[in-house]
C-alpha cells in the first residue's frame, strides 16, 4: 500500500512540475515569427474605383479596430471590446507615416500580409484577421484605399503600441493561431448571380461573422469555420465600450432561437441599420452596416438560412444583449 502511495506521489509530483516548466515556457518563450514566403512584386494601380470600394469595404472591416477617434486618423488605439483574458491589445498604426505607420511599405509587402499576417521581417500579428480566401481584387482595393488621399490615412505620428498577451493569448499564438497561406492561384471576384455562394464569401471570408457568432475565438476554425464549435449558434463572449460582459447570439435558422423566422427586410433593417425587429438597437461591437448593399445583405441571408439550425435558447436571438 506504502509503494502506491509513493508512485502516486511520485506521478502527481512529476505533473507538477511538466505543468510549471509549461506555464514557464509560455509566460517566457519569445512568440513565434514565421519566415516570410516570396514577396509578390506589385504596383497597386490606385483608381477612384478602388478607392471608393476599398473605403467601403475599410469602414466595415478595418475602421472599427484601426480609428482612432481622437485623432480622427487610422493610426491605431485599444481594442477595449477583447477580453482581458487573452491580454491588452492595441491596433497598428495604418497611416501613409513613413516611420510609424505604412509609408515604407511596398504595395506587394502589404498584399502578402493582407493575406498571412506576416510581416517581411517575419513578425507575425495573431490579432489582425488574414485574407486567404477573399479576390485579389478586393485586396488591391483595401490597398489601394491605403495609398489614397483621404484624411484619415494621412500620415500620423503616433507610435503603434505593443501586445501585451496574457497566458492564454501567448497560449493560442503559440499553438492554435497560425499565419494563413498565401493562396497558390488568382482569386477572382465572387459570382453574384450565386446568391448562396455570395453569401458564403461575404459572410465567412471577408467579413468574418461566424468568427463572434460561433462559440468562442479559441474554438473557431479559421481554414474551416463550419467546424467552429457553436458554428453562428452564439456564446461567444465579448465586451462592449464600458467593458462589460457581452455575448453573441444565435444567426442559425433555428425558429425558436435563432433567425428561422425572421424575414429578408428584417435582416436588413438589423445589418444597415442596428435596428432588431422589435425596433431596439443592438449592443456595441456589433454595429450597422450601412455600406452593405440590399444585394449584399440578402446574399448572407440566403447563406445563413443553410447554415444548420441550433436551438440555443441561452443566446437566443431575441437577446437585449447581443
Amino acid at each position: 500500500m506504502k509503494r502506491v502511495i509513493r508512485i502516486a506521489g511520485y506521478t502527481i509530483a512529476a505533473i507538477l512540475i511538466i505543468a510549471i516548466l509549461f506555464l514557464a515556457y509560455l509566460r517566457f518563450s519569445p512568440l513565434p515569427d514565421y519566415e516570410p514566403g516570396e514577396i509578390p512584386v506589385m504596383t497597386v494601380d490606385v483608381t477612384p474605383e478602388r478607392v471608393a470600394e476599398g473605403h467601403r469595404i475599410s469602414a466595415m472591416l478595418c475602421q472599427g479596430c484601426h480609428f482612432n477617434p481622437d485623432t480622427r486618423k487610422m493610426d491605431g488605439k485599444r481594442m477595449v471590446d477583447v477580453p482581458e483574458f487573452f491580454g491588452k491589445f492595441y491596433s497598428a498604426n495604418i497611416t501613409q507615416d513613413p516611420e510609424h505607420g505604412i509609408g515604407k511599405w511596398t504595395d506587394g509587402e502589404l498584399y502578402y500580409y493582407l493575406r498571412t499576417g506576416i510581416r517581411k521581417d517575419g513578425h507575425f500579428s495573431g490579432v489582425m484577421p488574414n485574407f486567404p480566401k477573399i479576390a485579389d481584387e478586393t485586396v488591391l482595393s483595401l490597398i489601394a484605399y491605403l495609398h489614397s488621399d483621404l484624411p484619415e490615412v494621412q500620415p500620423s505620428t503616433a507610435p503603434s503600441q505593443t501586445c501585451e498577451y496574457a497566458m492564454l493569448g501567448r497560449f493560442l499564438k503559440h499553438f492554435v493561431i497560425k499565419p494563413k497561406p498565401y493562396p497558390s492561384s488568382p482569386i477572382p471576384l465572387p459570382d453574384t448571380t450565386q446568391t448562396v455562394a455570395w453569401g458564403n464569401y461575404l459572410a465567412n471570408d471577408l467579413y468574418a461573422c461566424y468568427g463572434c457568432h460561433s462559440g468562442s475565438f479559441s474554438t473557431n476554425d479559421d481554414n474551416n469555420p463550419p467546424n467552429s464549435n457553436m458554428y453562428y449558434a452564439g456564446g461567444n463572449q465579448l465586451l462592449d465600450l464600458e467593458g462589460k460582459t457581452i455575448y453573441s447570439v444565435n444567426i442559425t435558422p433555428d425558429t425558436e432561437t435563432g433567425i428561422g423566422n425572421w424575414t429578408p427586410d428584417q435582416f436588413r433593417k438589423l445589418l444597415k441599420y442596428g435596428l432588431r425587429p422589435d425596433g431596439t438597437p443592438v449592443s456595441y461591437p456589433m454595429i450597422p452596416h450601412s455600406g452593405l448593399s440590399n444585394g449584399e445583405i440578402d446574399a448572407i441571408f440566403a447563406f445563413l438560412k443553410t447554415v444548420p439550425p441550433v436551438h440555443n435558447e441561452k443566446f437566443h436571438a431575441g437577446m437585449t444583449h447581443r
